[in-house]
């Protein structure tokens, strides 16, 4: 496996990640990135992959997040023509997996409109084969695709094996679904992996129970209560050999602290690793 984070491309970022040790990372072509479609130049590209194969760095994921379901249809075409012109950037990096939501649509779940999932995502699904990139999405509750219930949905709508998954077990621990569970049952379809711990509030949960705010937080691997040794070995078992990206929402070790963070996330995973 290689281990990674998630970023902006920027060649220091990519100067720090190798320097730490980390052997990959996956970008954001969101709008304002460096990769955002129709500003960078094919030069620009050409610099980039110079400039990480220079620092020893992989590029395992180019990630666009966003709702692709709309339920406003200008904002809908939209996304979806920005998602497929990150599969543009995709191919001219060499980089074999998307990352991004399947969308939920007004809702707060994909399965609520599997049929305009099904209309949406064909096409798209049909450019990435075409392309040999897989589409990874991320478990992410605002994202549409929280619980297992949606990835079967989503599967099922449209069997394509392009279709996969970017397992998050920080989503799935504040909603009391068994992460490691969810490997050995999705794990063919597991396409990439976001390293992001979540630590209990347990004073403040006994009090406001589930339906309250503030009982869980985002944590730095390590720094949460996600056991990382058991998740990285259920992933190993069921021969995933891609890339661990930490994605980085620790609000402890934020702002002049991020790269402190990304350093302690580093040395909290590498034990289980041979990178």
């Amino acid at each position: 496996m290689k281990l990674g984070f998630l970023t902006n491309y920027a060649e220091e970022e990519v100067k720090f990640a190798s320097e730490v040790g980390f052997t990959s990372l996956s970008f954001n072509a969101r709008p304002g990135t460096s990769l955002e479609p129709g500003k960078v130049t094919p030069e620009e590209i050409e610099k980039i992959k110079e400039t990480v194969k220079r620092y020893g760095i992989y590029i395992s994921a180019i990630g666009y997040y966003a709702n692709p379901l709309d339920p406003d249809k200008e904002k809908r075409r939209e996304t979806i023509d920005y998602l497929l012109k990150v599969l543009d950037i995709c191919k001219m990096l060499d980089v074999k997996v998307f990352t991004g939501f399947p969308g939920r649509g007004a809702g707060i779940s994909v399965k609520e409109n599997i049929s305009l999932f099904k209309e949406v995502f064909s096409s798209i699904v049909e450019k990435a084969t075409d392309n040999g990139i897989k589409i990874a999405f991320e478990n992410c509750h605002g994202g549409g695709a929280s619980s297992p219930d949606d990835w079967e949905a989503m599967f099922e709508a449209i069997p394509s094996t392009t279709l996969g998954l970017e397992m998050d077990p920080s989503h799935l621990v504040w909603q009391g679904i068994d992460y490691i569970k969810a490997i050995y049952d999705f794990g063919e379809r597991i396409y990439h992996v976001h390293a992001k711990d979540t630590q209990i509030l347990q004073d403040i949960l006994d009090r406001k129970g589930i339906l309250g705010k503030g009982w869980w937080r985002f944590r730095i691997p390590g720094w949460g209560d996600i056991d990382w040794n058991q998740f990285i070995s259920a992933l190993v078992d069921v021969g995933y050999d891609g890339a661990i990206s930490i994605e980085h929402e620790d609000p402890v070790f934020s702002g002049k602290r991020r790269k402190e963070g990304l350093i302690l996330g580093f040395k909290h995973l590498s034990q289980f690793m041979v990178l």
